[in-house]
């Protein structure tokens, strides 16, 4: 093992164990009144339907929007636009709040989440879209329209889980009819951009599998497509003024860390506070440039 190597192995260990330190910390102080659910998507003991956002959603609180769309292929492991909803958007609200000042939520509330349809004009009242699962993704002509404008107007987008060539491909393909790529191309974004380091120190983009793939189907391998998605990839898009309107985190899930982190004391130590990190970092950012 190289002397780099093996700084880069310790840095990483450390940012764990101190995020790891907190999360219990947190945990323990507002454990009364926050809960973390676990499920895998079933939200509190059943499949919970679209939480469709409202205006009166819109109250000044920090409010999770997942982008709603409809699905043209399939993936295994994927379920569209609702893959790890609604555990990972409540789970991480929680500790958002508690890792940061984020105003989230009252202290005796749990948060609040919603669910965006890209061709519903409250699209614009999200500063930042969440969405999964992309490489599945076909968009209509009014979503497209919708979702350049959203980012003309300021809004950031961070897609997660997705795997291999094939949904990459897919996705590149819907974004090229949003934001051209002569005029907005795709880069790899560094492990020195801003975005990495905004609270937490990340020092490398971590491959997190969802816990089932881990658990169950490959003995605690980490690449859900083998070859294929052997390489991490963070990319972004940015306007002409370099500010960073889109983070596409690929061969990664970075929200299972949120959605099951109740349920393996494992997959939890391993995954879990590096997920947190990294969304704490990216929630962050976007709400600062």
């Amino acid at each position: 093992m190289t002397l780099a190597r093996a700084a880069r192995l310790t840095s990483g260990r450390r940012l764990t164990a101190t995020l790891l330190v907190a999360l219990i910390a947190a945990g323990a102080s507002l454990a009364y009144a926050q809960q973390i659910w676990v499920g895998g998507g079933f939200g509190r003991g059943g499949r919970m339907a679209p939480k469709w956002a409202k205006p009166a959603d819109f109250n000044g609180t920090f409010l999770y929007c997942r982008g709603y769309y409809e699905q043209a292929r399939y993936e295994d492991g994927g379920m569209g636009w609702w893959t790890d909803y609604p555990n990972a958007d409540h789970n991480f609200s929680v500790r958002l709040a508690e890792l940061t000042r984020v105003y989230v939520k009252d202290w005796n509330t749990q948060p609040n989440f919603v669910v965006v349809s890209l061709e519903d004009p409250l699209l614009y009242r999200c500063p930042m879209l969440f969405m999964e699962d992309v490489g599945t993704a076909e968009f209509g002509e009014l979503e497209v329209k919708n979702l350049r404008e959203f980012f003309l107007k300021g809004g950031f987008l961070w897609v997660d889980d997705f795997w291999g060539s094939l949904a990459w491909n897919q996705w590149a393909r819907q974004m090229s009819r949003v934001l051209p790529p002569n005029e907005y191309p795709i880069f790899d974004i560094p492990l020195t951009h801003p975005i990495m380091h905004t609270l937490y120190d990340v020092k490398d983009f971590p491959q997190i599998p969802s816990i089932n793939f881990w658990g169950n189907r490959s003995y605690h391998q980490t690449s859900e497509r083998g070859r294929d998605s052997a390489e991490v990839h963070f990319r972004g898009i940015q306007d002409a003024q370099g500010r960073l309107m889109t983070l596409m985190t690929h061969n990664t899930d970075i929200a299972d860390a949120w959605e099951r982190e109740g349920e393996s004391q494992q997959y939890f130590d391993l995954f879990s506070p590096r997920g947190y990190a990294i969304g704490v970092n990216v929630v962050l950012y976007a709400m600062t440039h």
